[in-house]
């Protein structure tokens, strides 16, 4: 079990949310009278979990007690959790190894200047936490206000969330805005102890209504591809796909390459992205 009271209380919020998302219906139980809350009972998902009520409550309530990987499973299955979900659980009840917190993240200047080479393409280079580490003259375009202070690196969160322009580039803002949090939540539990990621959330609560409505709701998701329709402001609403790269020696750090489906059917598009 973590010893960090800040990890215990996340693994309590984490529980909490993913019971009350489903119902006895769901799992196949019976309804049993009126409910006063959303979702599952706590002694229905033990019983679902093959474990104690007792002890899976005090486990929500955030008790520092111990936990094995095989219990932690067992939940994860009850609570119908996906890959990811399960993999954040783990991460959270003290089964994974943390990472280590850094105060910047290095950027080699070879690396750095990938995102050039992908001109015209839009692409950039963004850390663990969503700071835009690198990128180019196509992406400052394509997100407009991304870099506005120059005392402190420009960040995709910050931006989606807090930047007005952000509302009209993503044409389908809430569902991106939502993955974006999810994605940064996933990551700031495997650094509970570094404060870039706590100033961060702090900032998004503070300035963004729906930060504050959403975090509690306790969505997770990894970094992945995918298609999206981002408004260009010279070419208007386009369909793009776009790919994630890993850094290999800093995995946290990924390439992000943007591929509009207007581009020309004739390979070239395809060789932007090789160089």
């Amino acid at each position: 079990m973590p010893t960090q009271p800040d990890q215990r209380r996340q693994l309590s919020e984490f529980l909490r949310s993913r019971r009350e998302r489903l119902t006895p219906d769901e799992v196949g139980l019976p309804q049993t009278g009126r409910r006063r809350t959303p979702g599952l009972r706590r002694e229905e998902l033990a019983l679902l979990a093959g474990i104690s009520a007792t002890w899976y409550t005090y486990l929500e309530q955030g008790r520092k007690i111990r936990v094995s990987e095989q219990v932690l499973n067992a939940l994860a299955a009850a609570l119908r959790l996906d890959r990811h979900e399960r993999d954040h659980l783990l991460q959270l009840a003290g089964h994974a190894p943390a990472a280590e917190a850094e105060e910047r993240e290095p950027l080699p200047a070879e690396v750095g200047a990938v995102p050039l080479l992908l001109q015209p393409n839009p692409a950039y280079i963004i850390g663990g936490n969503y700071d835009v580490l690198s990128h180019n003259q196509a992406a400052d375009e394509l997100f407009p206000r991304l870099i506005t202070d120059a005392d402190r690196p420009a960040n995709f969160v910050r931006w989606a969330f807090l930047e007005p322009v952000a509302r009209e580039v993503l044409v389908d803002w809430e569902p991106e805005a939502r993955g974006l949090l999810g994605r940064l939540r996933t990551l700031a539990a495997r650094h509970c102890d570094d404060p870039r990621y706590t100033r961060l959330i702090e900032e998004l609560k503070e300035g963004s209504p729906e930060v504050r409505d959403w975090w509690p709701q306790y969505e997770v998701q990894a970094r992945h591809s995918g298609r999206k329709r981002l408004r260009h402001p010279q070419r208007g609403a386009i369909d793009y796909a776009y790919t994630a790269f890993h850094l290999a020696e800093q995995p946290e750090q990924t390439l992000v390459v943007y591929v509009g489906s207007s581009e020309p059917p004739d390979g070239s598009a395809a060789l932007h992205l090789a160089g």
